[in-house]
């Protein structure tokens, strides 16, 4: 992981990585959740267009983050990213339905501490992304 100088701040994709970061396998949050644990209430939209703009492969494990229905946005924008992330969380264990569906209610995450997640220099990442999916 690489910290970033200390006289400058964490851009908001950096910042949704290292919190994604920070979920344990077969545990899952939503976009919604993330943005409000960053601070960011109402921002679900951008969570998801950071994640987007992951390379993959990725170590920050991005296929944990949800909608809001517990679905996996399933969309041919995607380009297949979609398919990996259902493979990915049955690889992990977790049950998936034929239409993306999730139990959040099984499987959500409940940080105890997540740490100065409002603070953007804060937190560490571990890599900076260079093309959109």
């Amino acid at each position: 992981m690489v910290e970033p100088p200390p006289d400058q701040a964490l851009s908001f994709d950096q910042r949704v990585y290292a919190l994604v970061a920070l979920i344990p396998a077969g545990r899952l949050a939503t976009y919604g959740q993330i943005a409000e644990l960053l601070g960011a209430y109402g921002c679900a939209r951008q969570v998801g267009w950071a994640l987007r703009r992951l390379p993959l492969p990725s170590t920050v494990p991005w296929q944990r983050v949800v909608n809001a229905q517990g679905r996996i946005s399933m969309d041919p924008s995607r380009q297949g990213s979609d398919w990996i992330q259902r493979d990915l969380l049955l690889g992990e264990g977790l049950a998936v339905a034929a239409d993306g569906r999730l139990s959040l209610a099984a499987h959500r995450w409940h940080p105890e501490n997540p740490g100065p997640l409002t603070s953007p220099g804060a937190l560490a990442v571990d890599q900076e992304p260079t093309s959109p999916l």
